[in-house]
């Protein structure tokens, strides 16, 4: 049994603890907004916040998030009301959607990490979200926008 914080919400799962997370939170506790893409931690579609920091889902153990605090993209903001949340609407950010939730989570991240990026640490940062609609500029424009917000 493994106990896991996830959205703050504690939740008790059994689950082994060599699942990758992406599953346990997918398949197990019906996250379902975070999605895969690669499965190899290459595209950053399965990309969560583990204490504030993105990382890929995808290949992180469960075990790894034992004592951690997990964000999806459903935990980000009760209401969809985030920063970047908002930025996104405002700027059309979506075609497809798909990669969305990870791109987000990934720039949320960056956010924690830095709250005023320059638009090379926004660039930097985002390089490993691939997004097939090509879509960078409108995330660019709207992290930009999210961090004067905050």
């Amino acid at each position: 049994m493994l106990t896991l914080h996830v959205n703050q919400k504690m939740h008790q799962v059994d689950a082994d603890p060599e699942m990758p997370l992406l599953w346990l939170l997918r398949d197990i506790l019906k996250q379902t907004g975070t999605k895969y893409g690669c499965g190899q931690g290459l595209c950053g579609a399965c990309t969560i916040l583990l204490d504030g920091k993105a990382i890929r889902s995808c290949i992180t153990p469960a075990s790894a998030a034992i004592g951690k605090k997990i964000t999806t993209i459903e935990g980000l903001h009760p209401d969809g009301k985030h920063p970047l949340q908002l930025a996104w609407q405002e700027h059309n950010v979506p075609q497809c959607g798909f990669c969305q939730p990870g791109q987000i989570m990934n720039a949320a991240g960056l956010l924690h990490a830095t709250p005023h990026p320059t638009p090379e640490q926004i660039r930097e940062q985002m390089a490993g979200n691939l997004c097939r609609c090509g879509t960078y500029p409108r995330i660019e424009k709207a992290i930009l926008h999210a961090s004067q917000r905050s």
